[in-house]
C-alpha cells in the first residue's frame, strides 16, 4: 500500500492521528508501506505506525532530501534515488495501492498522477483518498464541478476512492487491488 502524505504535520492533530491510525493498520494487516521515505510530518507518523504494528516499510527518497537529514534511516528498506521521477516509479513499481492523507502540492501531484496514468491506461492499480475531518472537501467539490461541467467523466470520477474512515478505505482499496482484471 503506497501513502502519499504530507512531510508537515499540518495545523490540527487529527491529521496525525488519521496518519498513526492508517500505518499501524498496514502493519497489523501484514501489508508492506511503501512510501516517500521521510521521518518527517505525516510521512513519518504513518512509517513509525506500521513499523510499531510490525509492518514492512519501504521508503524511496532522493538523495538531495537524504542530505537534508529528512530521510527515515529505521526502516525496513531505504532506497536513495536520484531524481522525483525515479522515486515516484519505484513507488509505484512496489504498490498495489495507493492512497492520499492530508498533504500538501506533492500529494496533489502524486495523486492526480496516478489517477492520470490510470486514465491512460498505463495501469489498473486502485486509488483512494483519506479526507480526515473533511480536509479534501473544497476539492471533492471541485471534482464533482468538473463533471458537471463536462471536463471529467463520473466513470473516471467514480475511479476514486474517498472516505473518512481509514480502515473502510484501505479494505476498499485492498479488496480492488485483490481482483485481478483479466487481460
Amino acid at each position: 500500500m503506497c501513502v502519499y502524505c504530507g512531510s508537515r504535520m499540518g495545523t490540527e492533530p487529527v491529521y496525525a492521528a488519521a496518519a498513526e491510525q492508517v500505518g499501524r493498520l498496514i502493519g497489523s494487516a501484514g501489508w508492506q508501506l511503501v512510501y516517500g521515505g521521510g521521518k518527517v510530518g505525516l510521512m513519518g507518523v504513518t512509517a513509525d505506525a506500521a513499523l510499531a504494528a510490525g509492518g514492512t516499510v519501504l521508503g524511496v527518497i532522493p538523495q538531495n532530501l537524504l542530505d537534508k537529514e529528512v530521510g527515515h534511516t529505521g526502516l525496513t528498506a531505504l532506497r536513495v534515488v536520484d531524481t522525483m521521477h525515479e522515486r515516484k516509479t519505484l513507488m509505484f513499481d512496489h504498490a498495489d495501492a495507493f492512497i492520499a492523507l492530508p498533504g500538501g502540492i506533492g500529494t496533489f501531484e502524486e495523486l492526480f498522477e496516478i489517477w492520470t496514468w490510470y486514465q491512460l491506461g498505463v495501469h489498473s492499480k486502485p486509488f483512494g483518498l483519506l479526507n480526515t475531518d473533511g480536509y479534501y472537501d473544497p476539492l471533492i467539490t471541485m471534482l464533482d464541478r468538473m463533471v458537471s461541467q463536462g471536463f471529467l467523466s463520473p466513470a473516471v470520477r467514480a475511479l476514486l476512492h474517498v472516505g473518512t474512515d481509514a480502515q473502510d478505505v484501505l479494505g476498499r482499496l485492498h479488496t480492488a487491488a485483490s481482483v485481478k482484471i483479466p487481460g
